[in-house]
């Protein structure tokens, strides 16, 4: 029998092979993004610690630390945050790009402080321990079918919590509540690191078909979310088990 839903001789029966080709490019297309995200994350991360490390041998990072100024390199991450956040959508591809890469220098110039508080095996301890966790999580977040956009509301309302709880330990500076926070905090980020990777992975067939520049701004912005996850888990794992040089 004739194919009458395609003329070509070796077209598949109601388009089954070019459903197949969607698919294929469906899944090529969120490979290639979820590498590129990846990427992004993971140079961060990297120049992150390259500034830190080198801004600490400097010799400044103590000057400035003593200083007001120590507040301005506290804070400028958190400015990078909430620029890219509420401008994403007036910057361009390219602007959020250059703001990723200053806010990756920025939390280095402010992360600095660690070498001065724990030893370096501790760092680098803290730091492999928190990659192979995040590695973990992210690939269950990637692969896993289970809808994790019902902890979204839980995790956010841990995350007010845990901010004001550390707020709250800046003044009563307690050690078992220091403690708890860091527990806590490293079962928050753990959480999610899961679930910004699953809604990193559903945001990219939102915006796959609204062109390069819009997927370019969901790259930048979920490399981010993802950076803020491993920093953030990073520095409880390192609160809860690095002690300090003495």
């Amino acid at each position: 029998m004739a194919n009458w839903s395609d003329p070509r001789p070796s077209a598949a029966p109601f388009g089954g092979a070019a459903s197949g080709t969607r698919t294929e490019a469906r899944d090529a297309g969120l490979r290639s993004y979820m590498l590129s995200v990846y990427n992004y994350m993971a140079s961060g991360v990297l120049l992150t610690g390259i500034v830190a490390l080198g801004f600490a041998l400097s010799g400044y990072a103590q000057a400035v630390f003593g200083t007001p100024l120590r507040w301005v390199v506290a804070l400028a991450p958190l400015a990078f945050v909430f620029a890219m956040s509420f401008g994403q959508g007036k910057f361009s591809t390219s602007t959020l790009k250059a703001m990723f890469w200053g806010f990756a220098v920025a939390m280095g110039l402010s992360l600095s402080s660690i070498f001065f508080v724990y030893s370096p095996i501790a760092i680098a301890q803290a730091f492999a321990a928190t990659a192979a966790g995040f590695a973990a999580l992210s690939l269950y977040g990637y692969t896993t079918k289970r809808d994790l956009s019902a902890f979204g509301t839980f995790l956010i309302i841990g995350l007010v919590g845990l901010i004001v709880a550390s707020l709250i330990n800046l003044f009563v500076n307690s050690g078992p509540l220091g403690l708890l926070i860091s527990l806590v905090g490293v079962l928050l980020f753990a959480g999610l690191t899961a679930y910004d990777t699953q809604r990193t992975k559903s945001l990219y067939f939102q915006v796959a078909g609204y062109g390069p520049e819009m997927v370019g701004k969901a790259v930048v912005m979920s490399a981010l979310s993802l950076y803020l996850d491993f920093i953030n888990m990073f520095l409880f794992i390192l609160r809860l088990f690095g002690g300090n040089r003495d």
